[in-house]
């Protein structure tokens, strides 16, 4: 029955490339695991509109195949397919549902896991949503080992340690292919940024490096060229980049946290992995393992390439208010990047 439709699958997409384009030498596939979520599904929506997308593949525990079949009547050239966990087999197999979507994927996007609440830390959220990484990445292991894994499920700065060590038992781990996504604290920083100085916010691009959390987070506005800010304004943009999330969680009161910024920060961080992989030239922040700093893991501007990330770039000078908080950084981040560790090896 599963092979019937997963072949079913593969001759609808095939039919649907013909229909649309006969010009790309490689159709290329990103898997979306959490589709059915809060950041999911924008995010799926934001990719079936990609054109550097032929198959969108959806997961989740619930509401796949639904998010699949409404993104379907969108016309675009993107083939969306959707699947449920389906277990309960003898002799025992992995979770077939997760093996559809997974298998052949060039980009796994993993938003899956609880949003925060008011009054939660990312950190909050370590318990339920290290587990749920955990588990999701030992199915990219063993059906997409070659795929880029792009982590946006929180504490990003615990999870992509997770993440690698997974990859590291194994025996898969290629740190050019793992990510945690930054960049909703980029598209911040260039937001808050141009409204400050009345630019369009198009023409700003801030460097953003550390983790994603909280003080781990630091905007080098020193580094923008024509910004120019007091004291008090430099350090509430600060910290407004720092503490986004949490804007976004009192605002919400309860009802969620930054899911339609996030989804897209998610679109343009995997958009520009898939415009590296054919060829462009991409440099954009990603958290990765680094050896730049002493933290095995940072964020920094990245050049990225055909396999993912081909150089961790360095970040240049900071000013004395930017290396005050990066002494301040460090100590957090080293700490919560050990404790991703500990989860799967202790």
């Amino acid at each position: 029955m599963f092979a019937t439709r997963h072949a079913t699958r593969s001759l609808l997409r095939k039919t649907s490339m013909r229909s649309f384009s006969s010009t790309s030498a490689v159709d290329t596939k990103v898997a979306v695991l959490g589709a059915a979520g809060g950041i999911g599904q924008p995010l799926s929506l934001l990719l079936k509109l990609c054109p550097q997308v032929d198959e969108l593949s959806c997961y989740d525990i619930v509401g796949t195949p639904g998010v699949a079949a409404d993104l379907s009547h969108i016309p675009t050239k993107t083939l969306a397919t959707g699947a449920l966990p389906a277990k309960g087999w003898w002799p025992p197999q992995p979770d077939q549902g997760l093996k559809a979507v997974l298998e052949g994927a060039d980009v796994v996007v993993i938003p899956a896991g609880v949003p925060r609440k008011p009054g939660m830390t990312r950190d909050d959220l370590f318990n339920t949503n290290a587990s749920i990484v955990q588990a999701l990445v030992e199915g990219c292991a063993e059906f997409c080992p070659e795929a880029v894994i792009a982590i946006i499920s929180n504490p990003v700065n615990s999870t992509v340690p997770i993440a690698a060590e997974v990859l590291k038992s194994k025996g898969v781990y290629n740190p050019a292919k793992l990510c945690g996504v930054t960049t909703l604290d980029v598209i911040r920083a260039n937001t808050f940024v141009a409204a400050s100085q009345g630019w369009d916010p198009k023409d700003v691009d801030v460097t953003v490096i550390g983790g994603h959390a909280g003080i781990t987070i630091l905007p080098l506005f020193s580094q923008v060229e024509g910004f120019s800010v007091g004291d008090d304004e430099l350090d509430a943009l600060t910290v407004r980049t720092q503490f986004g999330g949490d804007e976004v969680v009192k605002a919400k009161a309860g009802a969620g946290s930054a899911t339609l910024s996030m989804a897209y920060a998610g679109y343009l961080f995997t958009e520009n992995v898939l415009k590296a992989m054919k060829g462009e030239d991409v440099v954009q922040c990603a958290y990765v393992e680094s050896s730049i700093t002493e933290a095995p893991f940072f964020a920094s501007p990245c050049k990225f390439g055909p396999n993912g990330v081909e150089e961790v770039m360095g970040y240049g000078s900071l000013s004395t208010y930017e290396q005050g908080w990066f002494d301040k950084m460090m100590p957090d981040l080293k700490k919560q990047i050990q404790k991703g560790v500990d989860f799967v090896t202790k």
